[in-house]
């Protein structure tokens, strides 16, 4: 049976969201307009800006609301002054890659997200305050497959830390793979660390059977969480052709083992008998 592929990130959203139990995973994510965008950034001071369909964080942007308070000269926030000699004001902040761009209205900032999305489907989602690794952001990836006997399992777990100046954690972007152990060491002890880990995988199980009730044909999937600094977990989304070589980067080979394994049962390209067949027979010939 062919594995079913949803590139739709809200689509996914929408099915997690029928389940209550895993609904207050799921930050405030809406589809992106311009009243969208002025509402969610009076309810938060940061959003993300995130293509319906797209891998690797491209397309991603941050938009972040700063309320000041200006001096007659133009000083930020002036101790000297007073109260009475201030103007305060709001400049709303746009971030892509490692730039940033400042505007002094809602109006201007769509405009100029607008120029870059170009009418293109796009999500807003509540921006979440990441748990950091030596000053630095980091996000989860759980990576949940189906056993051979057909039933979901968290085969996978890796950490993902923010280049500098970077608004995502992705490799593709610069980010850098860790364990979550390494994460975890400096906000939890080895007890809390375990828990965490538990929760991440018995999560990751629930997700594909919830995703599973509208898309019978998948199997595997890839969770993005955040965790902030209260530990709670928030799921950013869900991508159905998760990469998985980024596994092989671990000293413990039984994961990759095993992930390899559960992809050549359930047929995913380039990991069955027959690709492993046609690569022993490339050496060969190579002898």
């Amino acid at each position: 049976m062919r594995i079913q592929r949803v590139p739709s990130k809200w689509a996914k959203t929408e099915v997690i969201l029928l389940n209550r139990s895993l609904a207050p995973y799921i930050p405030d994510t809406r589809k992106y307009d311009s009243a969208v965008l002025s509402e969610m950034l009076v309810l938060y001071e940061t959003v993300y800006i995130k293509p319906d369909r797209g891998t690797y964080g491209s397309g991603v942007m941050r938009a972040e609301r700063r309320n000041l308070t200006l001096s007659p000269s133009g000083a930020e926030n002036p101790e000297e002054h007073e109260e009475e000699n201030t103007e305060p004001i709001t400049l709303y902040i746009l971030r892509y890659g490692t730039k940033a761009q400042a505007y002094r209205s809602i109006e201007e900032l769509h405009q100029a997200i607008s120029e870059r999305i170009q009418e293109r489907p796009y999500l807003i989602q509540k921006g979440i305050d990441l748990l950091r690794y030596k000053k630095l952001p980091f996000d989860l990836r759980v990576l949940v497959q189906k056993n051979p006997e057909g039933r979901w399992e968290t085969t996978g777990l890796l950490g993902r830390v923010a280049a500098p100046k970077k608004i995502v954690t992705n490799y593709h972007n610069g980010g850098r793979i860790l364990p979550v152990e390494a994460l975890f060491v400096e906000h939890m002890n080895t007890s809390e660390r375990s828990a965490m880990i538990y929760r991440l995988k018995h999560l990751g199980v629930h997700i594909g059977r919830q995703l599973e009730t509208a898309f019978p044909g998948m199997k595997e999937i890839g969770l993005d969480v955040a965790m902030d600094d209260r530990h709670e977990l928030w799921i950013l989304e869900v991508n159905t052709l998760p990469s998985l070589v980024a596994f092989k980067l671990f000293d413990d080979k039984s994961i990759y083992r095993k992930i390899r394994r559960y992809a050549a049962a359930y047929g995913r390209a380039g990991f069955g008998n027959a690709s492993l067949s046609s690569r022993r027979n490339q050496l060969t010939r190579g002898r």
